[in-house]
């Protein structure tokens, strides 16, 4: 897939110990809202990955559980069942026709996954796709700015940066699904 996928916003920020990821609900056929609350951000690998997609649906979610196989092999090893779903998702006749994108989290990465072979972690702890992405990914990283003296934790930032990209993006909402998780912490 060579271009950010138009339909969606996708959202990870990684902030003050916690991650969350926020994705909108809209669903869109050619000019026409047909859906206001899908879900596009869910719970994998027992409840240890949040991933979110943007793209075709049926795309995504075959993506999805292309990414749980890979993890249930590689023992929960996100970066490495990452990078073995995007060999694949590049190299195979099938997979590689399929058009979408994914973010993965959990307690100790944030990742970006797509058809391009990309597995791409973020410097800064906010990362966004879809035809809001960036407009959220801005919106995050000023938030993140002056997080600390408004006393914003990792799920109202997505919250607010996601209201900002369903402000200027026509094919992103205000229906959100926002998940979050703790970073792990050394016992």
């Amino acid at each position: 897939m060579s271009e950010n996928p138009h339909g969606t916003t996708i959202l990870a920020v990684r902030y003050n110990g916690c991650a969350a990821v926020a994705g909108d609900g809209q669903v869109t056929l050619n000019n026409s809202v047909i859906k206001h609350q899908a879900k596009k951000v869910r719970r994998i690998y027992n409840d240890r990955i949040i991933a979110g997609f943007a793209g075709a649906t049926a795309d995504a979610l075959h993506l999805s559980e292309k990414l749980e196989g890979k993890l249930e092999r590689y023992n929960g090893n996100l970066t490495r069942a990452a990078v073995e779903l995007a060999r694949d998702w590049r190299t195979d006749k099938y997979l590689r026709r399929l058009e979408a994108m994914m973010i993965a989290v959990d307690a100790a990465q944030m990742l970006l996954i797509s058809g391009n072979g990309d597995v791409i972690e973020p410097d800064e702890g906010v990362i966004a796709i879809g035809s809001g992405g960036v407009a959220a990914h801005a919106a995050a990283s000023a938030l993140m700015q002056h997080a600390p003296a408004l006393e914003l934790t990792a799920g109202q930032i997505v919250r607010q940066a996601m209201e900002i990209a369903a402000g200027l993006c026509v094919y992103t909402n205000h229906v959100f699904v926002i998940e979050e998780i703790q970073e792990k912490t050394a016992l």
